[in-house]
């Protein structure tokens, strides 16, 4: 099963995706239909809004007035907050029900889960892919006057009231601009739905992942928003069995060309709960590579941990590797455990680059010769290790003349 979240502003355009991916073979999982269900007459959740706005929120018929209630709900925060108290926790277990008929009813389903307030309610880091659909402001006030009888006094509120696009873009990792027709939109979902979904929804079911390629690009000034997602997701997945999660690699190194493929290490207390991690990062995304159980052992291994003392120094760089199943957005999840020096160097190593143009020249030339030899991941990852090797030593020397201790999360 893969899970989508599909969220946008008001106007934006989302209904005409929503129902692009259901033709296409995805089980829509409607938010603005939820949130209609339970409220109808009869139901528990317009008894509590009556309770809470009055009865002039109801039609003669004792059906819910929609304008009536926004224009009192959306006047100000206490009483938005409020409806929001209501609606959100019986539309969230509607929704889970929903999903898990479809999980029974279906093999291997997409679920595309149509949330209106994804940003607002925090949601986001839950969903192995965000996908947003934005329109500008004044297209979208056009849009809820023409064809949904709005005012423009309260097509401007109910915007206002939403999540600003700065918001909706921290989160999204598709952004599908509808600024041209309906056709146009409906072309670029199709699009999102063959090239990326399907093939990402395929990888978590086989759980095979993702390499990218071993050919270096420049540095990206979005790798460290990418990556700020994906380390949200991951604390989100792991919850409280990650100590902590941090971007690290070269792509966490303002300025510097590398890989296009973000590089993030989960900490763990023990290699037992790494393997307890399995099925939930899998979830999440990324299902674990077999085959890779470590790091290739560096000379005058350091750990901070004083039990480990008489362990063979080749265990303590075990780890647990996982890859995203999403063709999109390549990513290697490195699970290390706390205080073992392969965990250890993964957060000196980004700090000592990032403090030290020199090394930074140094370990560039070692990586563009690495790539110009080998078209390879595995080949190309392999003939950097002696660079690494050296870099080992001094990057712990410079460690220990700064008095470096890892950032605290």
């Amino acid at each position: 099963m893969l899970r989508i979240g599909l969220s946008g502003g008001i106007g934006a355009g989302k209904s005409t995706v929503s129902a692009t991916f259901a033709e296409c073979g995805g089980i829509v999982v409607d938010g603005d239909v939820i949130a209609r269900e339970v409220v109808e007459p009869g139901t528990e959740g317009l008894a509590k809004l009556v309770d809470a706005f009055g009865r002039d929120i109801l039609h003669p018929d004792g059906a819910l007035n929609r304008p009536a209630l926004a224009a009192i709900a959306f006047s100000d925060d206490d009483k938005r907050a409020a409806l929001n108290g209501i609606v959100h926790p019986l539309v969230a277990h509607r929704r889970s029900e929903l999903i898990a008929c479809a999980i029974e009813d279906q093999d291997n389903p997409v679920i595309v889960e149509d949330i209106p307030l994804l940003v607002e309610s925090q949601m986001a880091p839950m969903f192995p892919l965000v996908i947003m659909v934005h329109a500008d402001e004044e297209v979208r006030v056009r849009r809820l006057i023409d064809h949904r009888g709005f005012s423009e006094d309260d097509a401007r509120a109910r915007i206002a009231a939403q999540a600003t696009e700065e918001q909706r873009r921290l989160v999204a990792d598709v952004w599908l601009e509808n600024s041209g027709s309906a056709g146009e939109l409906v072309e670029q979902a199709r699009d999102l739905w063959y090239q990326r979904i399907v093939p990402f929804a395929h990888n978590v079911h086989a759980r095979r992942a993702v390499h990218g390629s071993a050919g270096l690009t420049p540095y990206d000034p979005d790798w460290p928003e990418q990556a700020r997602r994906i380390v949200a997701r991951l604390n989100t997945a792991c919850g409280h069995r990650a100590l902590r999660v941090d971007h690290i690699g070269s792509t966490a190194v303002p300025g510097l060309d590398a890989k296009d493929v973000i590089d993030i290490q989960v900490t763990v207390d023990s290699l037992a709960t790494a393997d307890e991690l399995t099925e939930a990062l899998l979830a999440a995304g990324y299902p674990r590579v077999e085959h890779i159980t470590a790091d290739v052992p560096k000379p005058d291994g350091r750990s901070t941990v004083a039990a480990f003392d008489h362990t063979d120094d080749n265990q303590l760089w075990h780890k647990r590797f996982h890859a995203s199943a999403d063709p999109g957005r390549p990513t290697n999840i490195h699970v290390r455990v706390a205080g073992w020096p392969n965990q250890q160097f993964a957060l000196l190593f980004t700090d000592w680059l990032v403090a030290n143009p020199g090394v930074r020249a140094d370990y560039l030339a070692a990586k563009r010769t690495a790539a110009a030899a080998h078209s390879d991941v595995g080949a190309y990852a392999a003939a950097k290790e002696p660079w690494f090797l050296d870099g080992y030593r001094r990057a712990w020397a410079w460690a220990d003349a700064t008095g470096w201790q890892p950032a605290q999360q």
